[in-house]
């Protein structure tokens, strides 16, 4: 019988890999003279003596010590606003850690807890104070408890900020220093090469003491850009991102990261100076707080969101210089069409073309977030009619369609607005009973894949549409953001023959025998076995000692025959089963296989 051993890796770990004083100066420099070209020399000292006063204490490695691994197979994580769970008494960030230290306290190695600072719009990522914590969520000591034990995922919203900052009060009396944080632009200048993720005006009217200003606001008129070419306010983000990691933050999100840096005549989308700004990044968790990781949030194509691991610099002996992840955007939209569809090539077509990625760099998979599912991630993979045809099925679900607007002035589809669960209703002939089969599946699909998982709380706790929430804040958004009241959770999960006891359960289960797999670490191999259209055979390994695993799922509402060569290669070990797998000819719908093998 196959058994269970503890498994080394034959790949090249992750590992946190320090930078020292000279090479920190060094790259820093290289960054800046690209950044800000004689003002480079200034900029270095005073963000060096920025490093000297706000850098979070680190300490000191043992003699001999190794560096330590950035990741493993026990990494897994769950995504959550502050005030997802509510029980009307205690502070939001209190409810939600004791409903982790209760219903998952082994479950999550880390968790991403989305903006919890005093906002004004976009349920937290329209910033009014980057250093304090909104007094309705608690402060900053819950904050410190829920990363005692895991790893911390923060928010560095730096794209833009609220219209009720400080620094945008500033800008409108003229003082500084946010007289000069923003992008003043005459609205007569032409700026149709730029890319869009809304359909909002680009330019917002404001008026000032020296009259009406229009200034540049990517995402709405109450979240106003801010100007990455004045170095002042890279240097004040510098220091909240140094002032985060001395919060307890071990994982640092930058968001819509893609548009920071503008320039005329361009499409103001991935600009050579935005990957600086990573890099400059990078290089400085590295220097002062190495195992950090930096996170892009990219929602686009494919392509484009690759480029933010900096792959096509690498050379050989070189190491990677810019994000550690990248979410994998494709993968919620090409998930949703595979299920609805009962066919999984695109998708295998697609898990085949990823590149070999150097150590130091990997994906964050996921299927829901607190945005939609992005509908540009399809781009250049699905055509345009199936996209159509997909959209035109989530709103038979309940869902809505985000638009942006192109050059020309049109508005075309941006992301779905749907909860995973209420997508994953059907297929394309409409609803049947399969939904929380297909539901699981695609979790179990996501959770095989190489890279990091992550799980948005409502996928755990199977939540509907809230189309109240979108009634009540006219945002589209809102009916994947519903906040639960932790009584009428704890009902759900208590109660039997609910379909939130039954996923909740059920994705516990999984997640704990996926994090005592050594064929789940992140950078272990994965390839994607030939097999029919409604089966996606994925192989995670081999690891050194020969241990492999075969992530095995039916992608349709049909019995799948299991035509998989790699089944006939000897005695497999059941995961899920916890014993042996016995042959059988096929597998029922929406069902996964977990089989290890000893090679």
């Amino acid at each position: 019988m196959p058994d269970r051993p503890t498994a080394s890796p034959s790949f090249t770990p992750s590992l946190a890999t320090p930078l020292d004083a000279d090479g920190f100066r060094r790259r820093a420099r290289a960054h800046l003279d690209l950044l800000y070209d004689e003002r480079a020399e200034e900029v270095l000292r005073r963000l060096l003596t920025l490093l000297d006063h706000q850098a979070p204490p680190s300490p000191a490695p043992s003699r001999g010590e190794s560096p330590a691994p950035l990741w493993s197979e026990r990494d897994q994580w769950l995504i959550g606003y502050g005030d997802s769970l509510l029980d009307g008494e205690r502070a939001p960030l209190e409810v939600l850690g004791e409903f982790l230290e209760k219903r998952l306290p082994d479950t999550f190695s880390g968790v991403h807890l989305l903006p919890f600072f005093p906002w004004s719009s976009d349920d937290g990522f329209s910033v009014i104070h980057y250093r304090e914590v909104d007094p309705t969520l608690g402060d900053w000591d819950h904050i410190r408890t829920l990363a005692k034990g895991r790893d911390l995922a923060v928010d560095l919203v730096l794209n833009h900020v609220s219209r009720e900052s400080l620094w945008f009060v500033d800008y409108l009396s003229g003082s500084q220093p946010g007289r000069d944080y923003f992008i003043e632009m005459d609205p007569e200048t032409d700026l149709s090469a730029v890319v869009r993720p809304r359909s909002s005006p680009l330019l917002v009217p404001v008026p000032t003491r020296r009259g009406t200003r229009h200034l540049w606001a990517t995402f709405s008129e109450d979240q106003i850009d801010l100007n990455f070419a004045n170095p002042d306010v890279l240097l004040e983000f510098i220091g909240i991102l140094l002032f985060y990691l001395s919060q307890g933050a071990r994982t640092v999100r930058l968001d819509a990261i893609a548009y920071l840096w503008k320039q005329i005549g361009t499409p103001c989308i991935h600009l050579p100076q935005t990957h600086e700004v990573v890099r400059l990044l990078r290089a400085v968790v590295d220097h002062v707080a190495p195992g950090t990781l930096l996170l892009t949030e990219t929602n686009v194509p494919h392509h484009e969101n690759l480029s933010y691991f900096g792959l096509e610099r690498l050379s050989d002996g070189t190491e990677p210089d810019e994000a550690h992840l990248v979410y994998q955007f494709s993968l919620p939209p090409l998930l949703l069409h595979t299920l609805t569809a009962g066919d999984a090539t695109l998708l295998a077509d697609w898990l085949e073309s990823l590149p070999e990625l150097p150590p130091g760099c990997s994906y964050l998979n996921f299927t829901a977030s607190h945005d939609g599912i992005g509908v540009r991630p399809l781009e250049g993979w699905l055509p345009s009619h199936e996209i159509e045809a997909l959209l035109e099925l989530m709103h038979r679900f309940g869902g809505f369609v985000s638009m942006r607007r192109r050059a020309d002035g049109t508005d075309i589809p941006y992301e779905i607005n749907i909860t995973w669960f209420d997508a994953m209703q059907g297929t394309r002939r409409g609803p049947d009973p399969w939904q929380v089969e297909r539901f699981l599946c695609s979790q179990h699909l996501m959770l095989a894949l190489r890279g990091i998982p992550a799980l948005y709380l409502h996928c755990l706790t199977a939540t509907p549409n809230d189309l109240e929430g979108v009634e009540r804040s006219g945002r589209l958004r809102s009916i994947n953001r519903r906040r639960w009241q932790l009584d009428e959770l704890d009902e759900l999960l208590d109660s039997r023959h609910t379909p939130t006891r039954e996923v909740f359960l059920a994705l516990k289960r999984r997640l704990a025998v996926r994090r005592a797999e050594p064929c789940f670490h992140p950078d272990a191999p994965q390839r994607v076995h030939p097999a029919p259209p409604g089966l996606l055979v994925v192989e995670r390994g081999p690891l050194a000692c020969g241990r492999r695993l075969l992530a095995i799922h039916n992608v349709s509402d049909q019995r799948q025959p299991l035509a998989v060569a790699a089944l006939a290669e000897g005695e497999w070990f059941d995961l899920l089963e916890n014993g042996p797998w016995t042959p059988v000819e096929s597998l029922a719908p929406y069902r996964t296989l977990w089989l290890v093998r000893e090679s």
